[in-house]
Parts: C-alpha cells; sequence; structure tokens
C-alpha cells in the first residue's frame, strides 16, 4: 500500500471579489484571505488546521473541495490530489470527485440535511450519484452504513427525518454519507461544533474507527485545540490566512514556536480560568443565597425535566451545574431566574420562598438575580441599539412614569458604567448588536445583567458558541468582576474542563436529576458515579491538561 501524500497543498492563495459598488477603486477586485498555504496529508493521517474565526480555515477547506462561494476563487498555488490539479477541473471534473473520492463531514447538520426528506434517501442520493447499485442494493448498503456509524434499528433511522433525530444522530448521518463511497479523503469542517463532549468524542472516536478501516486521510478544521491535539498526527495553526506553525501534533501543543500558537494555548478557557483565579473569599458560615429542595419540573405528560433535585448556592461562590444536553440544565436556571414556574418543591432566595409568588411579588428579587443567555444576540430586541439594550432592565424596574427622552438621559450614566464594567467603551453604546463580533455581544449580554447592580448572575452556557481566545477573555471577565463585586455565580456549561477551573462547587445532572455534587476539586478528581467518570473522560485535551500544557 503506498504512503504517498493523499493530498497536496502547495502554496495556496485564495480570495474573494469585492461586491462594492462602482465607483469603489476596490469593486471587481480579488482580495487574497488565504495566502500561500502549504502542507500535505498521507493515507490513514489526521491534519488539523487550528485557528479562531477569520484564520481562513474554512475557506482553506472550502477550496479543497472546489466549494467557495460565487465570488471565492483560487487565485494562486496547486492542490495535489491523485495525480491531477484540483484547481484546474471543471464542474464536470468535480462531479466525479466530490462525494467519492473526496468527501465532506459539514459543521451544522441541521442545516446540511433537508428537513423535508427522509435521512436514509438523503444518504442513498451518495450512491445513486457515485455507484452502479440497484435500489435494493442500495437500501442495503445505508443499513450497513447505519450500524457502523452506530444506529440500532436501521430501518425505523432509514424512515426518519432530520427533526427526529438529536444532534449527535444527524451528525452521524452526515458522517454515514461522507463515508458512502469510502473515499480517499475526508474534510471535517468543524464536525463536533456544539455538541456535548460525550456525543463530541462519540463522532471523533467513529471519525477514528472510520479513518482506520478504511486507511482514509482526514484534514480536520477545528477551533478546538483540545480536539485538534487528541486527535491530529499534524497540527497546522492559522492567522490571518497564513499557515504560522506546523508540525506534529505533540511537537507543537508542547513546545510551540510560533508567538502565536503560544498565545492561542495560553488562551484555552481552562487554562486562562485557572490562571486568572483571583482567590475571592467564600463565607462558608454565610446564609446561602439561594437554596433549592425537591425541585421538579414537568411539562405536560412527558418525563420531568427537572425531578427532585436540592442544593444550595453560598455568597460570593461559583456554582457549575453540568451534564449532557437533556439533563435538566437550563431548566433549572429558568426556574431560578422566575423565566419558568415550578412544578413542585421550594426555591429560596436571599432568605424568602418565591415558589408561589406572583410576577409583581418576584419582582424585587428579580433585579438582584439576573440571567445571561447563551445566545445573546437571540435574546436582543432586533430595534434596539447597544444602550437600548442595556437599558432594558432599568426600564423593566423604573418607577414613575417619565417622558422616554429625559428617562435615557437619566439612564445613560448607568448604562455606560455598566458597558465600561463589561469591557467595552463607552461609544458601543451607540452602535447596533449586528454590528458587533460575538465575543463584544456577549459583553454587551454581561453589561444588560449588570446595570441592575445584581448580587447574583446565571450564566447559561455563555462561552459555548465563541472561539478560544474570546471564551478566555470572557471567562477573566467574570472572575474579575466576581472579585470585584462579590457576584455569586450560577455556571450553566457542558465544558468540564473551564467548569474544573473556575467553579467552586458543581452538581452533575442525568436526566432531571443531580446524580452527584460537592467541592468541584473533590468531584474531579474522585468521581463517585460513572456518569461522571464517563462526561469527564469526553472531555478534549484533558489528558495534555493533566500533563500540564492546558494547565
Amino acid at each position: 500500500m503506498s504512503n504517498d501524500p493523499v493530498l497536496t497543498v502547495d502554496g495556496l492563495t485564495v480570495g474573494y471579489r469585492s461586491g462594492r459598488p462602482e465607483p469603489s477603486a476596490l469593486a471587481g477586485r480579488v482580495l487574497p484571505v488565504v495566502h500561500d498555504v502549504s502542507f500535505e496529508v498521507r493515507p490513514g493521517q489526521v491534519l488539523a488546521l487550528v485557528g479562531e474565526s477569520g484564520s481562513g480555515k474554512t475557506t482553506t477547506g472550502h477550496a479543497i473541495l472546489g466549494l467557495l462561494p460565487e465570488n471565492g476563487e483560487v487565485i494562486g498555488g496547486r492542490i495535489g490530489f491523485a495525480g491531477r490539479d484540483l484547481t484546474e477541473l471543471s464542474p464536470k471534473g468535480w462531479r466525479t470527485v466530490r462525494g467519492s473520492a473526496i468527501s465532506l463531514i459539514p459543521q451544522d447538520p441541521t442545516v446540511s440535511l433537508d428537513p423535508l426528506r427522509r435521512v436514509g434517501h438523503q444518504v442513498e442520493d451518495v450512491l445513486r450519484l457515485h455507484t452502479d447499485l440497484d435500489a435494493a442494493t442500495r437500501r442495503e448498503r445505508v443499513y450497513e452504513l447505519f450500524r457502523i456509524v452506530g444506529f440500532d434499528e436501521v430501518e425505523r433511522r432509514y424512515r426518519q427525518y432530520p427533526h427526529q433525530l438529536s444532534g449527535g444522530m444527524r451528525q452521524r448521518v452526515l458522517i454515514a454519507a461522507a463515508v458512502a463511497s469510502e473515499p480517499d479523503l475526508i474534510i471535517a469542517d468543524e464536525p463536533t461544533s456544539g455538541l456535548d463532549a460525550t456525543v463530541q468524542k462519540q463522532v471523533l472516536d467513529l471519525i477514528d474507527e472510520l479513518r482506520d478501516r478504511l486507511n482514509t486521510a482526514v484534514v480536520l478544521v477545528t477551533h478546538d485545540l483540545g480536539v485538534a491535539a487528541d486527535r491530529a498526527d499534524t497540527l497546522a495553526v492559522m492567522r490571518h490566512g497564513r499557515i504560522v506553525e506546523i508540525g506534529p501534533t505533540a511537537r507543537v501543543v508542547e513546545a510551540p514556536q510560533h508567538e502565536y500558537t503560544r498565545e492561542l494555548l495560553d488562551s484555552v478557557p481552562a487554562r486562562a480560568a485557572a490562571r486568572n483565579r483571583f482567590g475571592h473569599r467564600i463565607d462558608s458560615a454565610a446564609a446561602p443565597v439561594i437554596e433549592v429542595t425537591g425541585l421538579r419540573k414537568v411539562y405536560g405528560s412527558a418525563p420531568p425535566a427537572v425531578d427532585g433535585i436540592s442544593f444550595a448556592v453560598q455568597p460570593g461562590s461559583t456554582f457549575a451545574i453540568v451534564g449532557e444536553s437533556g439533563s435538566g440544565k437550563s431548566t433549572t436556571a429558568r426556574v431560578l431566574t422566575g423565566l419558568t414556574e415550578a412544578t413542585e418543591g421550594r426555591v429560596s432566595l436571599f432568605g424568602t420562598d418565591v415558589t408561589g409568588l406572583s410576577r409583581k411579588q418576584f419582582r424585587p428579587l428579580r433585579r438582584r438575580v439576573q440571567f445571561v443567555y447563551q445566545n445573546p444576540y437571540a435574546s436582543f430586541d432586533p430595534r434596539f441599539d447597544v444602550f437600548d439594550v442595556v437599558e432594558e432592565p432599568l426600564r423593566a424596574f423604573a418607577t414613575g412614569v417619565a417622558l422616554p427622552r429625559r428617562q435615557r438621559a437619566r439612564h445613560r450614566d448607568q448604562v455606560i458604567a455598566a458597558l465600561e464594567a463589561a469591557a467595552l467603551p463607552a461609544e458601543f453604546a451607540d452602535r447596533h448588536p449586528r454590528e458587533l463580533s460575538g465575543g463584544q455581544r456577549q459583553r454587551v449580554a454581561i453589561a444588560r445583567a449588570l446595570v441592575a447592580d445584581p448580587e447574583v448572575l446565571v450564566l447559561d452556557e455563555p462561552i459555548s458558541a465563541l472561539d478560544v481566545s474570546v471564551a478566555a477573555q470572557i471567562i477573566a471577565l467574570l472572575q474579575r468582576l466576581q472579585a470585584e463585586r462579590g457576584l455569586t455565580y450560577v455556571f450553566i456549561s457542558h465544558d468540564l474542563a473551564v467548569v474544573e477551573a473556575f467553579a467552586d462547587r458543581v452538581a452533575v445532572m442525568s436526566r432531571g436529576r443531580i446524580v452527584e455534587q460537592g467541592p468541584t476539586a473533590e468531584v474531579f478528581a474522585y468521581p463517585r458515579q460513572e456518569y461522571t467518570r464517563r462526561l469527564l473522560d469526553a472531555v478534549a485535551g484533558r489528558e495534555l491538561a493533566r500533563n500540564g500544557v492546558f494547565a
């Protein structure tokens, strides 16, 4: 079996044609975004392209697949595959290569799968296009592929629609489609983005098993250094469209040569959280600010979303709730903030039982407990500028009636102070959220929570959608605010590496129940439950953390 490179990228330069209207001097020009990129991948190897948003890694992957948008084009270099330069292929030539010899595992299965067609038919499309199999044989082959990717009841799965499957299951469908023709090369573009750690591990294990079975080469595009460190043979670090460092993965993560690689490793949120701990004091003798006893929440005839949980949160501490999707974490957070009513049990805030309170009675306490959403942009009124977004709680809690202009003037100092506390300059008040980056929007969401001068923040996956360096900045911001203001945090997360470095106590949830809780260091070092051990084993990069690389 030949060990010659499956893929050779040599001096690749990619640009996008400017869409600016005339008479702009840039109109019609091709502006390079990927510059002189070179690497090779051999059979059975995994090369990871890592970097932040805008680094050029996804554009590089799409250029290899011939899937650049209409305004994108390869303007220099060569992409060698099976003795051909892919940059010279015609559309007809691409139809014989893409999906058969080269396959894609895309980032978002929700977008990539047709919601109106059964998933089995969508996998069968690959076989219809690239094989001579008859209809009956194609169906049997799809059943076989579904077994390979870990499905049971394959005939039922074949008939299901995407909305009937979980996120992890939908990603397995895409993997089945990608390997259906036994390709020589797979481009995996953020294949586990947004998945729980345990599902992420299952998907990555599956890709590894199929790579071993088929001796397929893999280009893994990811911003997750833990995933890259665990899974790749070679690591290529991209910044501003260039590869700034490339080499064997162990060497790059343990002895990085480029300053940016060192910065990226230092920015791993768990590492940043451990480094930036302010040593805030927690008065363990003080009365808890939150006490939950026997809490249940049931929606209709479904099994309980939250099933008899109890815990307490000390003032000035960070209490983390972790678990897989559907474990009940977010429902618990919504009950704590009065956004959802409890079915049974007791919730006490600052010594007051809030379980049976009306909205009007709960109102004074709501100001003291603020919620920070996972997706801040979805929680912003699209008509509002940043000032309006941050001012919203002040308007909600205002007493009396004031003219809008006078009210805005009265609140301006508070809004600016909240923005500055969230590390945003005052001039951001006049911008619109759509003009901001993901990290800036999350800071606006934090500023909106701070403007009411709360004592407790409930944070629901506040860094899950952010680049590694931006996530580290948000964690550092939260740590500073806690040290300065004595804030108490309830931190909902599936990122156990961050929780390990950031939280004082942790509760592990599964199917609506707390299966284990205690001091974070104790629970993570000596987990008593098999479920907790499974969650911890699934954390990408944790072995490196134990060895001090990400510590």
